[in-house]
């Protein structure tokens, strides 16, 4: 059942998002070469605690990290440790924050030096589509209007559309109904409805689409072990433009 969230739901949903997206853009900031992911973790943690707020990955069906950190071939997931950051990685910062019952959800892909241009494309490709698939996610629109456009620009650029992870709702709950995958007819699936509030977060590989999930059962490297990148954006269906509820500071 997709849950529809009231005016006051939406408030709190709002100060989690404005949490996540502050600890997003903080550990953005911090990546560099010589951090490791593990830093980066640690760093976390202690903002979102100081905030007010709980990680809302650390622990969840076991995850033992407070965000996930995916360098390069790591499409998700991927566990914090003693990795350190090189000139020309691609670093995805995941952070999931629980704050006053109510989880906030973001992703965003940060360049080291990088000077390959399919590289570049790729992450710039990747935050194209996120926001294409924002723009499609408005009331009335179907669920699959948003995971359509989300591929082509996928498709357009020459990249591969994970398939086997996909975004999702979220509230109360990491992950509600429905599901939002990153490809896929339009016109298809459930009509939107104002107060719906979703995670959209494309997942572009290069090389294929396929992903191998890790002995660690949490790690997916793409399985051509070529760089993937992450974006996302926690947002709340309006009768026009989608709200985001993990917008960061001006």
């Amino acid at each position: 059942m997709i849950i529809v969230k009231t005016a006051d739901e939406l408030v709190k949903m709002r100060a989690s998002g404005r949490m996540a997206a502050t600890v997003r853009d903080e550990v953005a900031g911090r990546v560099a070469p010589g951090v490791t992911t593990g830093e980066l973790a640690d760093f976390a943690g202690k903002r979102i605690i100081a905030l007010g707020g709980e990680s809302a990955f650390l622990g969840y069906h076991g995850y033992p990290g407070q965000i996930c950190v995916s360098v390069n071939d790591e499409v998700v997931h991927g566990i914090p440790g003693s990795r350190r950051i090189e000139i020309g990685d691609i670093v995805s910062i995941d952070v999931g924050v629980l704050y006053d019952g109510y989880i906030g959800d973001t992703a965003t892909t940060v360049m080291v030096g990088v000077t390959d241009r399919e590289v570049i494309n790729l992450v710039k490709t990747t935050e194209a589509a996120l926001y294409a698939g924002i723009a499609k996610a408005c009331a009335g629109a179907r669920l699959s209007d948003v995971s359509h456009a989300i591929e082509q620009v996928g498709k357009q650029a020459g990249l591969f559309v994970v398939r086997d992870f996909v975004g999702h709702g979220v509230g109360k709950t990491m992950h509600e109904e429905p599901q939002v995958p990153n490809f896929g007819k339009p016109g298809r699936g459930p009509r939107l409805k104002t107060g719906t509030t979703i995670a959209i977060e494309p997942m572009f590989n290069m090389g294929s689409a396929g992903v191998d999930v890790q002995a660690d059962g949490w790690t997916v490297l793409t399985r051509s072990r070529r760089p993937s990148a992450h974006f996302e954006h926690t947002v709340a269906v309006c009768d026009g433009r989608a709200e985001i509820l993990t917008v960061g500071q001006e």
